[in-house]
């Protein structure tokens, strides 16, 4: 399903995981393999348009002409810190690509985000570059992220969050348009406190066990 320029999985294989994932009674080692599921199915679609070049090979049969991806380097860009938990995922499906590092916090007050770390590969502008983020909430994060990747040179980017609301993908349609942005779950609405409802909770604390 596609709405905006948002692409929401309906698989039924992701949608048992995400059930399995916001569920309050699983467990931190269960929470953290099932991000990491998720991201691995999720990658498969994202990366379907990644270019290929045509090669030889010879099989154990006869020689024939196949097809590779290029050389075009491939960069993943977590969000910190819960972005770390979708890492090991992507890489399981992508072992070649570098990992860069953005951090960004949201103010409680503002609720607007905060940068506090940035590391790149030195090639980033030149990559494919991969965006990750389990919570897509109100889009502040993400959208700020976006920027400065572009404010580096970057012009392919996708971003990838296991659960968004509506709220994030219309400001990231506005903000980004050009930007697909793949979620792994679509939910009504945000609270109070600007926490998806129904959500699975914080990511990052029931990812590294630190609430």
């Amino acid at each position: 399903m596609q709405v905006g320029n948002a692409f929401i999985f309906e698989h039924p294989l992701m949608q048992h995981k995400i059930s399995l994932l916001r569920n309050k009674e699983t467990s931190t080692k269960d929470f953290r393999e099932l991000v990491d599921e998720i991201a691995m199915l999720m990658v498969y679609e994202v990366t379907k348009d990644l270019p290929l070049r045509e090669i030889e090979i010879e099989t154990p049969v006869a020689k024939t002409k196949t097809k590779v991806l290029t050389d075009k380097p491939i960069a993943l860009v977590p969000i910190l810190r819960a972005g770390l938990g979708m890492v090991a995922g992507v890489q399981k499906l992508l072992p070649n690509a570098r990992v860069g590092h953005i951090g960004l916090y949201r103010d409680h007050d503002t609720h607007e985000p905060v940068e506090y770390y940035c590391k790149l590969p030195d090639d980033v502008a030149k990559s494919t570059v991969i965006v990750l983020d389990p919570m897509f909430a109100t889009g502040g994060s993400a959208s700020a992220a976006i920027s400065f990747l572009k404010e580096r040179g970057c012009t392919d980017l996708r971003l990838v969050c296991i659960v968004a609301a509506m709220p994030a993908i219309e400001r990231m349609g506005k903000d980004h348009p050009d930007v697909p942005v793949y979620c792994a779950a679509l939910d009504e609405k945000l609270n109070e406190n600007a926490y998806i409802v129904p959500g699975l909770g914080d990511a990052g604390d029931r990812i590294f066990g630190t609430k």
